[in-house]
C-alpha cells in the first residue's frame, strides 16, 4: 500500500456495498417498509431500534445513535481503521483499490494496517509450510500418525489445515530469511522466542492455524507431542499480535459462522482438538477460546445469531468451574444457555474415537438447561439436610439468580433450589431480597466515594448533539437527490456562512456535487467529525418529507441572515466614519450609506417571501 486510498475507491466502494448484506452478517435484519430493522449491536436492547436503509446506504441506531456507512460498520465489528475498512469492502466487492497524492478528500496511508496485512501474509505462508510438512515429508510422519490415531481424517486435516513444527529449533528462521524476510520483521512476529530470537516459538508440535472470521491465519497453536512433559506445556499458543486479539477471536468460528446463523444456537468447546471433533461429526456450529477463558467479547460475536448457547468444557474441576463462570456471563447478556454432559469420557474428542458420532450427537441433543446443571453440582458439593449446606448452596445459587434477566425466570429458579435442598420458599425469597438489597445499598457507597467523571469523559461517543438554525439549515439539503443542494448552491456559498460545522458540511457537499457523486453516504464518507455524522443520521429521517419547501426556507433563512450581518458591518464602518471630517472618509460615507440602502431592500425583500 502507498500513498492515500483515493476518494473515487472510496465512493465505488460504497455505492456498490449491498449495506443490508454486509450489516445481515453480523445482524439478523427483517424487512419493514423500504428499510431492514434488527437488535442493535452496539448496545444491550430486546426491542429493535437498529435500522439499516439500502437506498441511503447507512444504518442508524435511534437508541444509542450508533450510525454511518458500510466502511463504518466493518471498522465497528471488525475493529479495523478506515483504510483496513475500505479494502476489506473493496476485496469483497472485486473493486481495485485506487492511490492518489495528498488532498484533503482522501484517507491517509494506515502503517499499523501494512504490518497488519504483512504478517497475515507471513502466517498464511508458514501455515502452509507446517501443513506440507506434516502432510508430505518424514520429519512430519510421527505426528500424522498420532493425529489420525485421533480419529481425525485427512479430509478434516485439510479442511484445519493442522501442520508439523520442525523439530530443529533453527529451521523456520533460515527458511524465512532465505525468503527475503528482515530479521527486524520476524522478531516481531511472534514466531521466535523473544529471549533468543532466532529460535522458533513452536518446535516439534502439532500446529493449528488460527483463522481470523474471513478465513485468514493470524496466529498458532502448537500440541506437545513428545519428550518430557513435564519441560514443556501441552498447548502453546500465540500471543496478543497486530493482526490477532485472542479474547477477540473464536477457534474454527471462519467454518461455524454459516452452521450458528441456520442452526441458532452454538457450542463453545474448550480447545483445538474438541472443536474438530464436533465438525468432523457434522455438529458444525461448535467453537472454542483460544488459551484463555471464554471471553464477554467473544460471546457477542456470536450473540446476534443465536437463541441458545451450548457449552461444552472438560468434565473435570477446571472445566466445570468454567463452565459455571461462562454460564454467568452468557445470561448477564441474556442467552439462553444450556450444558452438555458427555457420555463415558471427559471431551468430544474421547468421544467421537471411543463412540462415534452417533453418541457425540445425542449428547448435544440431550443438553441440559444450565440451572439444572448447577444444581446438580450444589448438591454434589453440599448436604441438603443441614442449614451450613443450604446456605452455601443458596448463596451460590443466588450469584446466578443475579445475573438472569427475567424476573419470572428467577421465581421459577429460586422454585426449584427450593425444592433441590428443601428449603422454604419465602425464607429464601427473604435471603435473596434481602443479599440484593445489602449490595444496592454496598454500591451506591461504594459509587458515592468516587469522585464524579467529567461530562467529557461520560460522554457516549455516539452522544446526539442539537444543531444552530445556520447548520439545520445546510442539513435540510443532505439527501440522495442533488437537485436541493444545487440549488442552495446557487443562491448562497461557504462565505454566507459563520458556524464551522456548517461551513464544514456545505464544503463536503460541494465536493460531492462536482465529481458527481452525491450522495448521503458519499457525504459520509466525507465527514471526520462523529458529530456532524450523527446530526446528519438525525437530519435524513427528520427532514424525509417537504423537503423541497424545507429547502427553500433554508435558503431564504441563510440569504436573510448574511445580509442583515453584512448591514451591520456596514452600520459599524459608517458610525467611524461619521466622526470624521476629512472629505475623503464623507465621500466613503455617502458609499456605504448607498450599500446599505440597497441590502435593505433585499432584505426586505426576503421577508416578504
Amino acid at each position: 500500500m502507498a500513498g492515500f486510498i483515493s476518494q473515487a475507491t472510496i465512493d465505488a466502494v460504497t455505492e456498490r456495498t449491498d449495506i443490508v448484506s454486509v450489516v445481515g452478517d453480523y445482524v439478523p435484519l427483517v424487512q419493514k417498509g423500504n428499510d431492514w430493522w434488527g437488535c442493535c449491536p452496539f448496545h444491550h436492547e430486546k426491542t429493535a431500534s437498529f435500522s439499516v436503509s439500502p437506498e441511503k446506504k447507512f444504518y442508524y441506531c435511534f437508541g444509542c445513535h450508533a450510525g454511518g456507512t458500510a466502511i463504518n460498520f466493518i471498522m465497528e465489528m471488525e475493529k479495523l481503521s478506515y483504510p483496513e475498512a475500505v479494502t476489506f469492502l473493496a476485496r469483497k466487492q472485486g473493486i481495485q483499490i485506487q492511490y492518489a497524492e495528498g488532498g484533503l478528500d482522501q484517507q491517509k496511508e494506515d502503517p499499523a494496517a501494512k504490518v497488519k496485512q504483512e504478517y497475515t501474509d507471513l502466517y498464511t505462508r508458514v501455515a502452509g509450510t507446517f501443513h506440507y510438512m506434516l502432510t508430505s515429508t518424514d520429519a512430519g510422519a510421527f505426528a500424522l500418525d498420532y493425529i489420525t490415531k485421533r480419529g481425525i481424517s485427512m479430509e478434516t486435516i485439510q479442511k484445519f489445515k493442522l501442520g508439523y513444527s520442525p523439530r530443529d529449533r533453527y529451521w523456520l528462521k533460515k527458511f524465512l530469511l532465505e525468503k527475503n524476510y528482515s530479521k527486524e520483521f520476524l522478531e516481531g512476529s511472534g514466531l521466535f522466542s523473544k529471549k533468543y530470537p532466532d529460535i522458533a516459538f513452536f518446535t516439534d508440535r502439532l500446529m493449528f492455524p488460527i483463522f481470523d472470521r474471513t478465513g485468514n491465519v493470524v496466529a498458532m497453536g502448537g500440541r506437545f507431542l513428545r519428550g518430557d512433559p513435564g519441560n514443556s506445556p501441552k498447548y502453546l499458543n500465540s500471543g496478543d499480535l497486530p493482526q490477532y486479539k485472542k479474547g477477540n477471536t473464536l477457534y474454527a468460528f471462519n467454518f461455524a459462522r454459516q452452521s450458528i446463523r441456520e442452526a441458532k444456537r452454538v457450542i463453545f468447546c474448550e480447545g483445538y482438538m474438541d472443536c474438530i471433533a464436533y465438525h468432523q461429526c457434522g455438529i458444525t456450529y461448535a467453537v472454542a477460546p483460544l488459551g484463555t477463558a471464554l471471553t464477554e467479547e467473544q460471546v457477542r460475536l456470536v450473540k446476534p445469531f443465536v437463541n441458545e448457547i451450548l457449552l461444552s468444557f472438560d468434565s473435570d474441576r477446571a472445566g466445570q468451574e468454567a463452565t459455571r463462570k461462562a454460564i454467568l456471563m452468557c445470561r448477564k447478556l441474556d442467552i439462553t444457555v444450556r450444558v452438555i454432559q458427555l457420555t463415558g469420557a471427559k471431551d468430544p474428542a474421547e468421544i467421537m474415537l471411543n463412540f462415534g458420532k452417533e453418541t457425540l450427537t445425542k449428547d448435544v441433543d440431550l443438553a441440559i438447561l444450565d440451572s439444572d446443571f448447577l444444581l446438580s453440582k450444589l448438591q454434589e458439593l453440599y448436604p441438603k439436610n443441614g442449614p451450613e449446606g443450604k446456605r452455601a448452596a443458596s448463596l451460590s445459587f443466588f450469584e446466578y439468580l443475579d445475573v438472569l434477566q427475567s424476573e419470572t425466570e428467577k421465581v421459577a429458579c429460586l422454585e426449584q433450589l427450593c425444592q433441590a435442598f428443601d428449603i422454604d420458599l419465602e425464607a429464601a425469597r427473604k435471603d435473596f431480597t434481602n443479599r440484593a438489597h445489602r449490595g444496592v445499598q454496598e454500591r451506591t457507597v461504594s459509587q458515592t466515594a468516587q469522585p464524579e467523571k467529567s461530562v467529557i469523559q461520560g460522554q457516549d461517543k455516539h452522544q446526539v448533539f442539537k444543531p444552530n438554525a445556520e447548520l439545520r439549515a445546510v442539513l435540510t439539503a443532505v439527501t440522495d437527490d442533488p437537485v436541493y443542494f444545487q440549488k442552495m448552491r446557487t443562491r448562497i456559498s461557504v462565505d454566507d456562512l459563520t458556524d464551522a460545522q456548517a461551513r464544514k458540511l456545505f464544503i463536503i457537499m460541494e465536493e460531492c456535487s462536482r465529481s458527481g457523486s452525491f450522495s448521503v453516504s458519499n457525504i459520509l464518507n466525507r465527514c471526520e467529525s462523529e458529530q456532524l455524522k450523527s446530526m446528519i443520521f438525525k437530519s435524513v429521517d427528520e427532514y424525509s418529507s417537504n423537503i423541497a419547501q424545507l429547502v427553500e426556507s433554508s435558503i431564504l433563512y441563510v440569504e436573510r441572515t448574511a445580509l442583515e450581518r453584512k448591514r451591520q458591518e456596514l452600520v459599524n464602518r459608517m458610525k467611524r466614519l461619521e466622526r470624521s471630517a476629512l472629505p475623503e472618509d464623507q465621500s466613503q460615507l455617502a458609499e456605504l450609506l448607498s450599500q446599505k440602502m440597497d441590502l435593505d431592500n433585499k432584505i426586505v425583500s426576503l421577508k416578504r417571501m
